[in-house]
């Protein structure tokens, strides 16, 4: 043989491995890739089973009678005579409308201010130079070890100072300054790039300029998730309405349900239809803007 054929045969068996060792490891990256699906799916599948039980149970003890509702799980499960009774009770005898009207109120309100005034904090500490920046990004971050339950008398003595119990704002300003959104705004504008503000310098735009009509379009994923997630913290909210709302008719929704299990007592089938309207707004909510919600915090907001 000659060295002119050993080399034609060698290219020739190196080209026939190389050809027939590609298509196995294919083949077996692809099976590898179908396993993960499937036990993503069954993981998946039992996680949403789960979740699902005890909704579906508190749907069923909502449609229960309330002396059913009373005996236990064994009677609630067995009992296969759904009744309206317990939302026509709470439509008819209870302040369900006044509550959603001052949820309503507040958790928009709220939304919008923790929007505006995040946005422009954040918006300072990620696009100006100022001494004392990075100093005061740190106490900021630092505002989210401190709990919420050690504000609260302090909140409280303060908002009596300046006659602001029993109002929507007793509700709304202690809310609007949330350190979290602060820190997903900063962290969208760090991802910005630069090179759009200096055009807009360059077109003579001042620092308002640039934050309302260059910044602030182009997080609209990150506006879209701080409102949604926002809204839904304050109409969840129990602890502060509770302290600061005495007034019947400016009850949010988790305090008026304090009241009706405090009224009612073993009323079990009236309290849970009650939790179940208060969260039917925020699955419906979520039902719409599950897409900015995911896009907005894993996919921008909280991006490093």
């Amino acid at each position: 043989m000659t060295a002119t054929e050993s080399i034609t045969t060698g290219r020739t068996k190196l080209r026939t491995g190389v050809s027939s060792a590609a298509p196995t490891s294919a083949a077996k990256i692809g099976v590898s890739g179908r396993g993960f699906t499937i036990a993503s799916a069954i993981v998946l599948t039992v996680f949403a089973i789960i979740w699902l039980i005890p909704s579906l149970f508190a749907l069923k003890t909502s449609l229960s009678d309330n002396g059913v509702a009373a005996l236990g799980a064994k009677s609630i499960l067995s009992n296969w005579n759904p009744t309206l009774h317990s939302y026509a009770s709470l439509f008819q005898s209870g302040d369900i409308w006044n509550w959603y009207l001052a949820s309503g109120i507040t958790s928009v309100v709220t939304a919008v201010l923790t929007v505006i005034f995040a946005s422009m904090a954040a918006f300072a500490l990620s696009r100006l130079v100022f001494r004392g920046r990075n100093i005061a990004f740190l106490l900021i971050i630092l505002g989210i070890m401190i709990p919420t339950q050690v504000l609260i008398i302090p909140i409280f003595q303060e908002l009596n100072a300046v006659n602001l119990l029993n109002t929507y704002w007793s509700v709304i300003f202690p809310q609007v300054p949330a350190v979290i959104a602060v820190f997903i705004f900063k962290q969208f504008f760090d991802g910005i790039p630069k090179e759009l503000e200096e055009a807009a310098r360059i077109d003579g735009a001042g620092i308002w300029k640039i934050y309302w009509s260059v910044i602030l379009p182009l997080s609209r994923p990150v506006i879209a998730a701080v409102t949604i997630l926002t809204f839904v913290g304050v109409w969840n909210n129990l602890l502060l309405p509770l302290f600061v709302l005495s007034n019947p008719d400016l009850m949010t929704i988790p305090v008026g349900l304090a009241t009706v299990q405090g009224s009612f007592g073993q009323r079990y089938a009236d309290i849970q239809a009650g939790a179940i309207l208060a969260a039917l707004p925020l699955i419906i909510l979520y039902l719409i803007f599950q897409r900015q919600i995911v896009e907005g915090v894993t996919g921008s907001g909280l991006k490093g």
